[in-house]
């Protein structure tokens, strides 16, 4: 009897181990998340088209959807695509139409130390650039470089923002957040966030 006891406890083992490795591989094999979107495309339309678990849409509402795994964005305007991280959050809203009118999302999957976080927004901007974004409000909100100067700015907490146009199509604000634990006061942690939406209602100021 204690011998039976013995074989089925090492192969119930052994099917947990199968069962884990197959799990790795396959997480290992899988295509990452994405949602992919343009602002005032049908919303549902956006979860055909996209890898995600963005729920279906409330019929005859103003609302949103929150991915409840981790994907990442590529917005896919023909002139003005660019495409983040993975985001843990991430939340496409839509207008009562179903439309959608906003994203907004962390692009990351945890708060990040600087060095992490600094390459994330270097990207990031480098191919708002590149896509022909403009950057806005530039003499009071420069754009986040990887320097001394905008290390130790984002390291105070002073919260850095930026504002980009994509002509009369699009905005994004960006911004990075300090975050101290209160029993890590050392360990340094920051979070990620960009707003998607349009048409612009932010407005240059005059001189840039």
């Amino acid at each position: 009897m204690a011998i039976r006891k013995l074989a089925w406890r090492w192969r119930a083992a052994c099917a947990m181990i199968v069962f884990i490795a197959a799990w790795a591989i396959y997480s290992m094999a899988r295509p990452a998340d994405e949602v992919v979107l343009t602002i005032g495309e049908p919303y549902e339309q956006v979860r055909r088209q996209s890898r995600s678990t963005l729920p279906p849409a409330e019929p005859n509402t103003t609302w949103g959807g929150f991915v409840i795994r981790p994907a990442r964005l590529r917005f896919s305007d023909p002139r003005y695509s660019f495409v983040t991280p993975a985001a843990k959050f991430l939340t496409v809203s839509y207008d009562e139409h179903g439309n959608v009118g906003s994203v907004t999302l962390s692009p990351q999957v945890e708060t990040l130390p600087l060095d992490d976080t600094m390459a994330i927004l270097t990207d990031l901007q480098n191919q708002l650039r590149r896509g022909g974004w403009r950057l806005i409000r530039a003499t009071e909100n420069p754009a986040m470089t990887d320097t001394p100067a905008m290390r130790a700015e984002i390291r105070s907490r002073a919260d850095p923002i930026t504002y980009w146009l994509a002509d009369d199509k699009y905005q994004i604000i960006l911004d990075v957040r300090r975050f101290i634990h209160e029993n890590r006061p050392n360990d340094e942690r920051y979070l990620i966030t960009l707003q998607l939406s349009g048409p612009p209602w932010i407005e240059d100021y005059p001189g840039g």
